[in-house]
């Protein structure tokens, strides 16, 4: 478990799962070669038989006066067409309880975007139904996100929209916001559409202190070497690419931290210039 402290505003990672992808094509360019090149992402962000790292997990933020989660991982007991994560039995919940955080203590859900891994423990499974994981909280998603996957004929993964999003709105606990939607309390959207339409990342702003968390717009910091790098799972690989570009350069050689949604740990740090392209100083 790794926490920063942004001004009075405090983030603490509740990690899911680590894993080395081996043959799974998250990055296809990655390959081990490639990746050797970059001398910086060992050993923090690839394994030593030369595969890519990546967590999943979710970010806590907790201001003065609000407890917001950023991202729901996979979920328990989601019936899901991918190996290692279908029908998983975590003990997520019991350790979010133990770092403190009962479920009924946070007031609002961020999803980034609507993908299996982001939004899985949206809900639980209660008595054969699924219903929100948070009951007191506000789940926030940007509008044309949500339209996106309500409109999809078939998610390759399964019914991830059925099981993690349908049942927050049916609760009547969910809000469709704009890509530049303000939270509260030093938190707002940035829009980073690609990977998928409506994809957002996360500013924290305190005291003077700012950071970012990424959601997907990066899935690896390999990106930040290689922006041109792309992934299958992009709904729009152009679009992607070019929201990547665009956020480094804005990005680089400035006092903010960007904490990686699947960056391995550390999982956070600073972009910074590296002769014509950038690295992920930590």
């Amino acid at each position: 478990m790794l926490k920063w402290k942004i001004g009075d505003t405090t983030i603490t990672q509740l990690l899911e799962m680590s894993d080395d992808t081996g043959g799974v094509p998250v990055l296809p360019d990655a390959t081990p070669e490639k990746l050797d090149e970059i001398s910086w992402l060992k050993p923090n962000f690839v394994s030593a038989s030369g595969n890519l790292i990546l967590n999943i997990q979710m970010l806590i933020i907790e201001t003065p006066t609000r407890k917001m989660v950023v991202d729901t991982c996979i979920g328990n007991d989601k019936n899901l067409n991918m190996e290692g994560w279908a029908n998983l039995q975590s003990p997520f919940l019991d350790n979010l309880k133990a770092m403190g955080h009962d479920p009924d203590s946070i007031d609002t859900v961020i999803c980034t975007h609507l993908h299996v891994d982001h939004v899985g423990w949206n809900t639980r499974k209660v008595n054969g139904k699924w219903v929100p994981t948070f009951p007191k909280a506000r789940y926030v998603m940007v509008g044309k996100e949500y339209e996106f996957w309500r409109d999809l004929e078939e998610d390759p993964f399964g019914d991830v929209f059925g099981e993690s999003v349908a049942p927050i709105f049916d609760a009547g606990l969910a809000d469709l916001v704009e890509p530049n939607f303000v939270v509260g309390d030093g938190v707002s959207f940035e829009s980073t559409p690609g990977h998928t339409p409506g994809h957002v990342s996360v500013h924290i702003d305190s005291k003077d202190e700012k950071a970012i968390i990424s959601g997907d717009m990066m899935h690896h910091p390999c990106q930040i070497a290689r922006p041109e790098w792309v992934t299958p799972f992009d709904a729009d690989n152009g679009a992607a690419m070019a929201t990547r570009k665009a956020f480094l350069e804005r990005y680089a050689d400035q006092p903010v931290l960007i904490l990686g949604t699947h960056f391995a740990n550390p999982v956070a740090g600073h972009i910074v210039r590296d002769g014509d392209t950038y690295r992920f100083d930590v």
